[in-house]
């Protein structure tokens, strides 16, 4: 686990709240769609995602590793190379957000 702290506690007694704690964020379902197609860096988030502050992508990505959504690998490299991808547990989540999507799409 990261030595990052969540700003929003997970609530453990309802497991529908949990999850939506969890994809909870501005960016979040756009990082783990993009992480869903590939492996990425944060600079490829970015790039994806003009709009978004860097700090805030950092933010959200780092919630997603420390619920065990997204696993962070770093190289050891100078300069420093990052990269992100899905966990098993976060392809489980994403089937979920598909689903969503095609719930959305018939409202």
């Amino acid at each position: 686990m990261s030595s990052y702290t969540r700003k929003t506690k997970l609530k453990a007694d309802c497991p529908m709240e949990k999850t939506l704690n969890v994809i909870a964020g501005k960016w979040k379902i756009a990082l783990l769609c993009e992480l869903n197609r590939r492996n990425a860096r944060l600079s490829d988030f970015e790039k994806k995602n003009p709009e978004a502050s860097k700090r805030a992508l950092a933010q959200q990505l780092g919630e997603l590793v420390e619920d065990g959504i997204v696993q962070k690998k770093d190289f050891e490299v100078y300069p420093k190379k990052v990269e992100y991808s899905l966990t098993p547990l976060g392809k489980e989540l994403f089937s979920v957000i598909q689903k969503m999507g095609e719930f959305g799409e018939n409202l």
